[in-house]
């Protein structure tokens, strides 16, 4: 049985609006767990996660458990509400399978936001960003969230 997750490090993309107002919410909740909030594709997330494709961080929201779990899209998004105390208790109903469908929605609703927002999503030139396979055990697909 895998070890509980009680930290998670969020990489965005501090190159869009959308996703530094979403930091910005995400640094003031009260949270559960530790959170920590660093900008996808720079140094501090080279250092930190060397074998991450960085370029892919970059375009969409990544979230990396202190056990090594991965998450990305609807899943990463859950996971930054998980860890909150106020939303813990909705990220474990859009967990479910039969509510992930509105997890992905708003993904992608975000998604398409930042899309028009005219973000960047290359802060980093490629020539930086160190690519590689994402460590853990998932990517995307797992969550320590219980279905209960």
């Amino acid at each position: 049985m895998a070890a509980p997750t009680t930290g998670i490090t969020v990489l965005y993309d501090a190159g869009c609006s959308l996703c530094s107002r979403f930091r910005d919410w995400l640094a003031a909740q009260p949270v559960l767990v530790r959170m920590d909030l660093v900008a996808a594709g720079s140094a501090e997330a080279r250092w930190r996660f060397p074998t991450l494709d960085h370029e892919r961080t970059l375009l969409e929201v990544t979230v990396v458990g202190d056990d090594g779990a991965l998450w990305t899209g609807e899943h990463a998004w859950v996971m930054c509400l998980w860890a909150t105390a106020r939303h813990r208790a909705t990220a474990e109903r859009l967990a479910r399978p039969q509510w992930l469908p509105l997890a992905r929605g708003a993904a992608y609703s975000a998604a398409g936001l930042r899309h028009l927002l005219g973000s960047t999503a290359r802060s980093v030139p490629p020539e930086e960003v160190a690519g590689g396979d994402y460590p853990g055990r998932c990517a995307g697909s797992c969550s320590p969230i219980t279905e209960g």
